[in-house]
C-alpha cells in the first residue's frame, strides 16, 4: 500500500513515517518547502506524482497563541488545506487520515468527550480545526478524523522536551495545574494510525467517520510536568527542585484553553480493536528513549 505522510516534520508526521518504513509500507513523506498543501497546484502534483492509496494529512497549524493574531495562516492550513485535500482524495478515489484537536471541546465538562459531543471552540485554533473537520466531511466520505491531545513525542517540539529543558536550567518552574487533560504520545498514535491503515490496506469493513484517540488517564500540566522530572532524573542532570502549581488565570497568554478536554476512546476501541495506553507508561517509554537515542 502506498501511504503519502503530508506533514511529516512535524513531531507527528515524522513518527508515522518512521513507524511505517519500520514495518516495510511503502511511505512517502513530504512537507514544507516540498510540498505546500495550501497551493492548489501542489496538491494537485502530489496526488499525481505519488498516485498514493491513502493519504495521512499530520500537517496542521499548531501554534495555539499564535492563531489568534495569525487567523487568515490558521484557517487557511487547518481548514482550507484540509478540505481541498479531500475533495481531491475524492476525485482521486483516495481514503484520509486526518488530526484534529480536544480543543474543538469549551473545555466545561468534567467528563471525557464522547465524538457526538456538541463541539464549541474556546480560541481561533480550535474553531480552525473544526472547521477543517466540516470542510473534510462534507468532501469526502472515506476519511478518518482523529481528535488528540497533549500530543508529545521524541522528534519536534512539545511540553515534554520544554520542561526537560526547563528542568537543567531552573530551579524553579511554574505549571497551570488547573486544566485537565490526557497527554498522548506520537509514537502510540502513529502504531495506532498504522492499525487502521492496515484495515483500509485490507479492505475491512471501516466505520469511517471521527474517533478520538489519546493517553489512559486524566492529569493537569502541572501533575504532567512533575511526572516528566520524576521520570527524567535518574537518566540525567537536573537542577529543577520545585514546580510550583498555579492557575490559568496567573498564566498570560493570548488564547483561552479549554479547562476540562480529556477523551472517550471507546469507539476506537470498539471498531478498529485499539486500546489506549496509560499516560504515565507511554511518557516513561518517550523520555528513555529521547536520552537513548
Amino acid at each position: 500500500m502506498k501511504i503519502v505522510v503530508i506533514g511529516s516534520n512535524g513531531q507527528l508526521g515524522w513518527e508515522i513515517l518512521q513507524q511505517g518504513k519500520a514495518c516495510g509500507c511503502e511511505m512517502k513523506g513530504v512537507d514544507l518547502p516540498l510540498v505546500d498543501i495550501t497551493n492548489n497546484t501542489q496538491a494537485v502534483n502530489l496526488f499525481t506524482l505519488y498516485q498514493p492509496e491513502l493519504v495521512i494529512n499530520a500537517a496542521a497549524y499548531t501554534h495555539v497563541d499564535g492563531a489568534e493574531t495569525e487567523k487568515d495562516l490558521a484557517f487557511r492550513v487547518n481548514r482550507d488545506a484540509p478540505g481541498h485535500l479531500a475533495y481531491l482524495c475524492s476525485t482521486f478515489g483516495i481514503p484520509l487520515i486526518h488530526f484534529s484537536t480536544d480543543y474543538v471541546f469549551d473545555g466545561k465538562g468534567d467528563v471525557p468527550y464522547k465524538e457526538t459531543d456538541p463541539v464549541s471552540p474556546v480560541n481561533v485554533y480550535g474553531q480552525s480545526k473544526l472547521e477543517g473537520e466540516n470542510r473534510i466531511r462534507s468532501e469526502l466520505q472515506k476519511h478518518i478524523i482523529i481528535r488528540t491531545s497533549w500530543l508529545y513525542g521524541i522528534h519536534g517540539n512539545n511540553f515534554v522536551k520544554a520542561m526537560l529543558r526547563l528542568g537543567k536550567e531552573k530551579e524553579s518552574v511554574q505549571v497551570v495545574a488547573d486544566q485537565f487533560g490526557s497527554p498522548t504520545s506520537t509514537a502510540d498514535l502513529s502504531e495506532s494510525v498504522l492499525h487502521i491503515a492496515s484495515h483500509i490496506q485490507n479492505r475491512t469493513n471501516i466505520a469511517w467517520g471521527t474517533y478520538h484517540y489519546c493517553g489512559r488517564g486524566i492529569t493537569t500540566w502541572h501533575e504532567f510536568s512533575q511526572e516528566i522530572f520524576d521520570i527524567a532524573k535518574s537518566m540525567t542532570s537536573l537542577i529543577v527542585r520545585q514546580v510550583e502549581p498555579i492557575p490559568s488565570t496567573v498564566f498570560v497568554s493570548k488564547a483561552s484553553r479549554p479547562a476540562f478536554s480529556a477523551l472517550d476512546c471507546q469507539q476506537i476501541q470498539t471498531h478498529f480493536g485499539i486500546q489506549t495506553k496509560p499516560w504515565r507508561h507511554s511518557l516513561k517509554v518517550m523520555i528513555h528513549r529521547f536520552f537513548n537515542e
